[in-house]
């Protein structure tokens, strides 16, 4: 078992940038996902429809697609891209930021569903009699959704982390695949694959691969579990 821990350098990085891409990409889609699950959940607006499909385009579009869409979109002759690279210094394409940014995008459908089925399966009722005795609804959400809703959250955002580890379709398209700065580990996979004598390579991330993954899933069960404990005890 030992050649499975015997990583080179590059291997190393890979590792590391993958974790800390998947991380990023998950905290940084935590917000807007919550905002989105609770329009779709609760808002009455013309254009649902049309922005839940949006929200779960990525899911059936090829990946690929998805990742020549956000070169378009955020590339350094994007509009997007462009803008932000000249008034904040922010760079998307060919970095690991872009990485982050596409399996955020990847991942996002995933947590906004999560997170949506917890918010429909709140009992109105509660925020209602909170409501009648005075609370505003900012603080009914943060303290009366907010923790009914806990583990429905921590499902999407480990579900948003584990598409995130194994996203290689729209990041290779978006940021390419240069070690050290855009590899990640779906990549260096498929860079161990197409060279001689790779496949030792191949398998030793494959494993760590599936171990991360496996390891963040039964973190997301354990605390969804804990979390619905403590909530049956107050």
């Amino acid at each position: 078992m030992t050649w499975l821990l015997d990583l080179t350098p590059d291997e190393w990085n890979a590792v590391r940038l993958s974790v800390k891409v998947a991380t990023v990409a998950m905290l940084f889609s935590l917000p807007p996902g919550i905002l989105i699950a609770l329009l779709l959940a609760r808002g009455q607006f013309w254009g649902k429809t049309l922005l839940n499909g949006v929200v779960h385009l990525p899911l059936i579009l090829p990946p690929v697609v998805t990742g020549y869409l956000l070169l378009l979109t955020f590339g350094r002759r994007g509009p997007a891209g462009a803008f932000l690279a000249e008034h904040f210094g922010i760079v998307f394409s060919f970095r690991w930021t872009g990485a982050a940014l596409a399996c955020g995008v990847m991942g996002f459908p995933l947590m906004v569903r999560a997170i949506r089925l917890s918010i429909e399966a709140v009992d109105r009722k509660m925020e209602a009699a909170a409501g009648t005795l005075g609370a505003n609804p900012l603080w009914v959400f943060a303290t009366i959704t907010l923790p009914l809703i806990l583990p429905g959250l921590i499902a999407g955002a480990i579900l948003a982390f584990a598409k995130a580890m194994g996203e290689f379709g729209a990041t290779i398209t978006f940021v390419s695949n240069i070690p050290n700065e855009t590899q990640t580990l779906p990549s260096a996979i498929y860079t161990f694959t197409q060279v001689p004598g790779g496949d030792e390579g191949a398998l030793r991330l494959t494993l760590i691969s599936i171990v991360i993954s496996m390891a963040a899933l039964v973190a997301s069960e354990v605390l969804a579990r804990r979390v619905g404990r403590h909530m049956d005890i107050e």
